[in-house]
């Protein structure tokens, strides 16, 4: 039986819930791929805040080897999205929030991240 998955620790909602490419032919839409808030952390954390993994792991409270795998997985949906244009939902995935941003107090590990609060609805 397989181990349980350990909440990964994200400091704040992505600010917007999806992208969509602008096509030449609005009505066809081929499919949807789903990046989970995990993933969408991982890609924050590595490529915009440029951490390291193993920045990255210690910030989500997972091992270097899973921000691997979720890493992996999270620029595989980026490069469907834009070779086959696909639109992007942002949602789901094995998360919790940050301590200080339940209690609504910025996240003092964010680097800046908070400069609107708004969150997916």
């Amino acid at each position: 039986m397989p181990r349980p998955h350990k909440p990964r620790k994200v400091c704040q909602m992505p600010l917007y819930k999806g992208f969509a490419p602008i096509r030449q032919d609005p009505m066809k839409k081929d499919e949807t791929v789903i990046l989970t808030v995990d993933e969408f952390e991982t890609i924050r954390l590595i490529d915009y805040e440029k951490m390291t993994q193993e920045e990255c792991a210690r910030q989500m409270g997972i091992a270097r080897s899973t921000v691997q795998n979720i890493y992996d997985s999270s620029r595989h949906k980026l490069a469907v999205m834009l070779v086959t244009g696909a639109d992007m939902n942002i949602s789901g995935g094995s998360f919790s929030l940050c301590e200080e941003r339940r209690q609504g107090k910025p996240c003092g590990r964010c680097r800046g991240y908070h400069h609107e609060d708004k969150e997916i609805q």
